[in-house]
């Protein structure tokens, strides 16, 4: 389960910023049993779902670009490039202190009963800094710290990085935990798997999670997970097939279209120009029913229909795994009800037995009086005035400021606890286009 996640001079965020799942003790009575799932081994209380709120461009989808930025690197920055290379990294840029500072990540999880904090520091032609520590009881013991080219390891853990570090095989724009895992390192295969099983989405393009579900829909066994999903999302869809694509039903002319792109691209992923074809119920004029219709998802089904039956299939993965799902706009497309059910989902001590968790940024307010979050589980995003972005919970206001039974939706908006745009412009503009009337009308 991820515990917490840190980024720093990264885009929008000039200072640190943490994102921490561990339940607060201002609100130990809150939701207890839905919200929060008990660490025996370790001793901690660990959410199982997050929202984030703030203006436009606050910094909501930056900070989930953080964590995607960190994932990428690690799993793909010892065979995605070259020495000399430079790092797709991008600091704070609005400030002539940071625009050259490093950028650095950190994530604190557990992962089959061991507790990990792994982070690395990086600028656009080398790591700065990298270090990974692991709890397997009361103490934490540092495996590897680097400093540049200089790397301390542990002396009977991490071993077979010693003979990698030896012959020179970390290069200064590659992590020494993603070239350990290629050499079979058992603790850095383990951090990578971690980094490779989180999941991390769009919620405004299904590209990124629709074949997931096509996979799902071609087999007997999952499609019945899928079809519960959508039944219980009140579409009327009754059924649900996958409708492979077939050059043959094409016009000549679209065929020949089609060969001149498939000649002209390298690559072409047939699922692209497939579809998913659902069944709805047909009625007469005595509103009995007498066959199915069936809908293409792609032309007859709505946005948000199509949106949904998409993401069923990270969902199913997620909860089935224990998982971790990273959102942004989750709710795009989605009514505010249906987004209320994908969070309780989450929250759900039996839907949920494996704990799986969800942290996703949105600008639907209704789910602040939906009594599904506690103030720990409730974040902001605010940039000031130097367009630096900070990150902070409801949970950190002093107790007797936020109490836990306010309307939390009310005083969001009313701008109680920031993160809202400013925008009495918009007041100076209406009067001034009023006044330009008046003058015009003379």
């Amino acid at each position: 389960m991820l515990i917490q996640f840190s980024v720093r001079n990264f885009r929008t965020f000039k200072e640190k910023a943490t994102l921490n799942l561990l339940a607060s003790n201002y609100d130990k009575d809150t939701r207890k049993e839905d919200n929060i799932t008990e660490d025996n081994k370790f001793n901690l209380n660990i959410l199982k779902s997050a929202v984030v709120y703030g203006a436009n461009a606050s910094g909501k989808s930056k900070f989930i670009d953080a964590l995607m930025f960190m994932q990428q690197f690690v799993t793909k920055s010892s065979k995605d490039s070259q020495k000399g290379e430079p790092i797709s990294v991008e600091p704070y840029r609005l400030n002539s202190e940071t625009e050259n500072s490093p950028t650095e990540f950190e994530v604190i999880f557990t992962f089959r009963n061991i507790m990990y904090r792994y982070g690395f520091e990086v600028d656009k032609k080398q790591v700065v800094s990298e270090w990974l520590f692991h709890k397997t009881k009361a103490k934490e013991v540092e495996l590897f710290y680097r400093d540049f080219q200089d790397f301390e390891t542990h002396p009977r853990s991490f071993t077979k990085s010693k003979t990698i570090i030896k012959e020179g095989l970390v290069r200064n724009n590659a992590l020494l935990l993603s070239v350990s895992s290629q050499f079979n390192e058992e603790t850095a295969t383990l951090v990578l798997t971690w980094f490779q099983e989180l999941n991390i989405i769009s919620g405004l393009q299904e590209s990124g999670f629709k074949n997931n579900t096509i996979a799902k829909i071609k087999d007997k066994n999952e499609k019945v997970k899928v079809l519960k999903l959508l039944k219980a999302a009140d579409f009327g869809i009754q059924d649900i097939n996958y409708e492979e694509f077939n050059i043959n039903g094409l016009s000549e002319e679209v065929k020949k279209k089609f060969q001149e792109l498939k000649e002209s691209v390298k690559h072409i992923d047939p699922e692209a120009f497939s579809d998913v074809s659902t069944l709805h119920t047909k009625f007469d004029s005595d509103q009995k029913k007498i066959g199915e219709v069936k809908f293409s998802v792609q032309r007859d089904e709505s946005n948000g229909t199509m949106k949904f039956l998409y993401l069923t299939g990270t969902l199913i993965d997620v909860l089935e795994t224990g998982g971790i799902l990273f959102a942004d706009e989750l709710d795009s497309k989605l009514h505010p009800n249906l987004v209320c059910k994908i969070v309780s989902l989450f929250n759900s001590k039996e839907l949920n037995p494996k704990n799986a968790q969800i942290i996703f940024n949105t600008h639907d307010t209704n789910l602040l009086s939906s009594g599904l979050f506690r103030r720990d589980q409730i974040w902001l995003i605010e940039k000031n005035k130097f367009g630096e972005a900070q990150l902070y919970s409801l949970a950190d206001f002093k107790s007797d400021k936020v109490r836990k039974t306010e309307a939390f939706e009310e005083n969001y908006i009313n701008g109680k606890y920031g993160a809202i745009p400013f925008l009495g412009f918009f007041d100076n503009l209406t009067y001034s286009n009023s006044l330009r009337k008046d003058e015009n009308e003379k």
